[in-house]
Formats: structure tokens, sequence, C-alpha cells
């Protein structure tokens, strides 16, 4: 229909706070395949957000086609049954008067594979340029280490956030939906902001997050909420009004996420402590769970753990970072510590069985009993997590809730050795089970593709879904062991605590954070030793906890 002048309020409009998005990188197609159907394709190599740009040429009136796919079946076809009903299509029709470079101005495509439905015949592969776009962040971390697949594996968590930081934290890039969605954003935001700079990025998605909260406190499922008045206050993912502020603080030491966010997190918890039928424990409402959980009911895309434990757990963790962000600020903060104190008992009362176990007794309930300190004596609670960890194969079966706590759970708690066995595991479900496969983004489903190259699902079965990306901050964190310090925000002081394992044979990581690089390395010498390198920016305090013993280290490279 025609377009409508609306006499609106203008007082609320802002400038861009973010990165513009920007055309960051091209790649030309790696090689050209003739499917079994006869379709002639393209393949760039590497799952991609952004656009083909081409040089095109010929009569008047013949055209260029393309369609686009993230992955080929197991016949090695085009396959774009998970796009649901994104067309994914790009149609030129040429005037025949010479070459014309071209590509879309208002459009971007998730693909890896380009199938030419329609080219004439003077035109070749090398017509034909992939372009990745992105939001222009600096890309500010880097890890490898001496196992190949792990290395490809964080290159995948890599790509996946240049895939979905449009502006907005998006969940996919490549079907019909491309929305930002917070449960997501609030898993992957400790690695996110260590792998590229963000700072602005989330300045302006947390602002939109503002704007969007409800006059009740509810958060939307999805920034900015294009899905409905409805859609609001699920656990997990309505806790990104406190999760990122308070990690993006932790990453940069910036001010004003604390100051921007707080109200708006303290309006998050204060609908906590009103919605449930009981005062401390979040019993009712509608939730996502443990998305995609392996321990799945059958035809329930949610896991097995109790959704008002994890409501509990998550009003727990929100509170507490409530406090914690008002604690920066200077606020007295006693009436959350007691509101927090009394959320503990009533979670503990609720979900401790008297045998000592969970209530729901899921690798997901023990993690965030763990990862968000609900429990006083942790010793049983992580034994018990190691128990169903290697009665199931040293496998997990965590979703999008348990996920991003587990590895942490884990190496806290005496079991490092079971967290890097988890994250070597190969076969189906891991971390590497993809790589395996070829994957070069994180995928949605752990078996979105499986091993016989069927499909997990063509509804809901994106090859380009960050999430479980959050596996990197482990590998900054422990595996390499930098950690910022939350009294001395924004890498001033540098706690280096590297948990190695023989296993990796080596691990090199760095973020080049406001302050300089900050760098941690190991290596197993031929004698079984292993010899530590540690960078401190100039500026900086930093100190090395090793074997026990912590010793402090000045400006400068330390080899120990």
């Amino acid at each position: 229909g025609p377009a409508k002048v609306l006499d609106l309020d203008r007082s609320i409009l802002i400038p861009q706070e973010g990165e513009e998005v920007r055309e960051m990188l091209t790649l030309s197609p790696a090689q050209e395949l003739t499917t079994p159907k006869g379709e002639r394709v393209l393949d760039f190599g590497q799952n991609l957000t952004g656009y083909v740009r081409m040089r095109a040429r010929g009569a008047r009136g013949e055209q260029v086609q393309l369609s686009f796919a993230e992955v080929l079946d197991r016949e090695g076809n085009f396959y774009t049954e998970n796009m649901r009903s994104a067309k994914n299509s790009i149609l030129l029709t040429l005037n025949g008067e010479g070459e014309i470079e071209y590509a879309p101005t208002f459009s971007f495509q998730g693909f890896r594979y380009v199938r030419l439905d329609q080219c004439p015949q003077c035109m070749s592969a090398q017509d034909f340029t992939a372009v990745v776009v992105h939001s222009a962040m600096e890309q500010t971390g880097r890890f490898t280490c001496g196992v190949d697949l792990v290395n490809q594996l964080y290159q995948n968590i890599l790509w996946g956030q240049r895939g979905n930081f449009l502006d907005v934290p998006t969940d996919c890039p490549q079907r019909d939906e491309r929305l930002g969605w917070t449960g997501d954003a609030q898993v992957f935001a400790r690695t996110a902001s260590y792998n590229f700079r963000v700072d602005r990025f989330f300045t302006k998605w947390l602002h939109d997050l503002n704007a969007a909260q409800d006059a009740q406190g509810r958060i939307p499922h999805v920034i900015p909420n294009v899905l409905g008045p409805e859609a609001v206050a699920s656990a997990a993912w309505a806790d990104v009004c406190t999760i990122v502020p308070w990690q993006l603080y932790l990453t940069y030491g910036q001010l004003h996420f604390l100051t921007d966010q707080f109200d708006s997190a303290r309006k998050w918890v204060d609908y906590m402590h009103r919605a449930g039928s009981s005062e401390f424990l979040w019993l009712d409402g509608t939730h996502f769970g443990d998305w995609l959980g392996l321990d799945a009911p059958e035809c329930s895309y949610k896991g097995s753990t109790d959704e008002s434990l994890i409501a509990g757990a998550f009003f727990a963790l929100s509170t507490g970072n409530l406090i914690k962000m008002g604690r920066a600020l200077g606020k007295d903060m006693s009436d959350s510590a007691s509101l927090l104190s009394s959320v503990r008992a009533a979670w503990q009362a609720r979900y401790v069985a008297a045998d000592g176990r969970l209530t729901s007794d899921t690798q997901t309930a023990y993690a965030l009993a763990l990862a968000f300190d609900l429990v006083e004596d942790k010793a049983p609670f992580a034994a018990r997590l190691a128990q169903k960890i290697r009665e199931n194969g040293d496998r997990l079966q965590t979703g999008f809730v348990g996920t991003p706590y587990l590895l942490r759970a884990l190496s806290e708690n005496g079991y490092t050795d079971l967290a890097y066995t988890l994250l070597l595991q190969k076969e189906f479900p891991s971390w590497l089970f993809p790589v395996t496969l070829g994957a070069t983004t994180m995928w949605e489903h752990w078996d979105g593709l499986k091993a016989d190259g069927s499909m997990w699902s063509p509804d809901m079965n994106s090859f380009n879904h960050y999430a479980y990306g959050a596996v990197g901050e482990w590998l900054f964190n422990v595996c390499a062991g930098i950690q910022p310090d939350p009294e001395n925000p924004g890498f001033r002081r540098i706690v280096f605590a590297p948990q190695p394992d023989v296993r990796m044979g080596r691990v090199s990581a760095s973020i080049q954070t406001e302050r300089g690089l900050v760098a941690s390395a190991w290596a197993y010498d031929g004698d079984g030793s292993i010899r530590y390198t540690f960078t401190v920016p100039q500026g900086c305090t930093a100190c090395a906890r090793i074997g026990g013993k912590t010793v402090e280290l000045e400006p400068g490279t330390h080899v120990l």
C-alpha cells in the first residue's frame, strides 16, 4: 500500500551508536561442482553471511538467477529445505549493453553454496565473488593449540560471530528469521567480547533492549521486538539484561554499561520476584527451558530439566548480577543481598532432594547449581555431574541453557580432565563432531547434519548459529587461563590461571585490550614439564596461579 505520514515524537530517535555494517572480506569460489541432479553450483568453501558480487554480461533479456544454500544433502545435491519460507534467490535481467558489476543493495544471504539457476554461457566461476558483511568490529581475540580440530572449532566460532553480528546479534542469517534473540546473545556475550571489540555494538543493542522492556519489567524474546507483546519473559533469555552488561563491564571496564542498564536489570529482578506463585521462586510463566537439550522428551524441543528449576536458578543469577552492578556503582544493595539469600534457600529446599541429588537429575541442572553457587557443599553435585557425563559415554546432553556452563562447572570443581575429554570428544554429540563433518561455522543442533549425511530436521536447522560457540570463553578463561579481575575490570589487573592438559600439546591465546595485548601460552617440553609465557601490558598488574602458587607479574613478557 501507499506510504503514510505519521506525526510521531522524534525526540526518541538517537544517532547510530554501533558500528556500520560493511563489506569486510571477499572470497573466490573454492570449486565449481556439478551435482548429481546436473545443477551448476559454486562452493565458496566457507559458510558466510553476505552476498555475491558478479560481473555479468549477455544478450538483452538474458537472466542471471542465483540460489543460496549452506550445505549439500547426502547425495551431494543443493539443499534449501532448512531455509523454510526464505526465497534466498537473486534474479538479474541483463540489458545487453556490455558487462556490468552487480551486487544486492538491500539484502544479504547466509550461504556457502551458490546454484547458478540461470547464467549466460559466457560467464564463468571467476565472475562471482562472495562478499562477507558484518558490523565493522575489530578482531581482538586469537586462540591456537596443538589439536587441529580445536583450531578449526575456534575458527568456526569466529565465523559464527561474523555471520550473526549485523547491527543486532541475530540467531541465524539464512532462513526466515534473523532475529535478535536474547538467549543466544547472553550465552555468547563473554566469548563475543574476547573475539571482537563489541562495546559499541552492545551499547547500541542494550539501548534497544531498554526501549523494548515493558512497564512490568519484562524483556522480549527478541530485540527489537517484532514478535509482539506476548513474546516476553522467558527465564535465561530475558536475563540478558543483567548478564551482558556485567560481562561487558568486566571485559572493557566501562562504567556506562552499568549506569545505562542498572534500572533495566532492577526492573527485571523485581518482575521475577513478583511473577512466581512462590515469593522466592519462579514457578509460573512460559519458558524455553533447556532449549534443544538432547535429553528432551519425544516431540519436544525442550530438554528434560525442570523449567521452574531453571527459572529459579536464573532468578538467583540475575539477582547476584544486580548486586554486583549496584556495588560497582556505589549503591547500597543490602535489600538485594537479602533477596538473593532467600532465593538460594528456597531453591535448595525445593530442588535438592533428600538423597542429596537434584530433583531434576540432568547434566544441565547440576551445571547451573555449580556455576551459579546455588549449593553450599559442591563436591557431591560435581561428582554426580561427572558421573552422568561418564555414564553417557563421556558426552554431553545439554542444550542452550546448560552448555555454556558445563565445562566451567567441571573445571571449577576438580574435574578439568573430564572437561577436556568433553572438549576433545569427536563422537556425536560434541563440539568437534560437526568439525569432523567439515563444518565451517557453529550449528544450531549438535547433529544438524548426521554422520550418514541425513538432516536433523528441515524446520529448525541452521548451520550458522553461534550459541554453542560459547565454549570459546572456556578456551580463553581456563585452557589459556586469561581472566579479568572483577575488582579491577577492563584487564587493569589480569589473573593468569591456565589449567593445561597434555592432550592439547600447546596453547596460545591473546586478547587485544584497550591497555595493550594480554597473552598467555603454554607448551609441554620433552621431559613432561610445562613452559608458560605470559604477557602483561604497561600500566596493568597481573598474577600467575600455577601449581598452587601465586606469582606477581610486572608489565612485560614472563617465561615460567
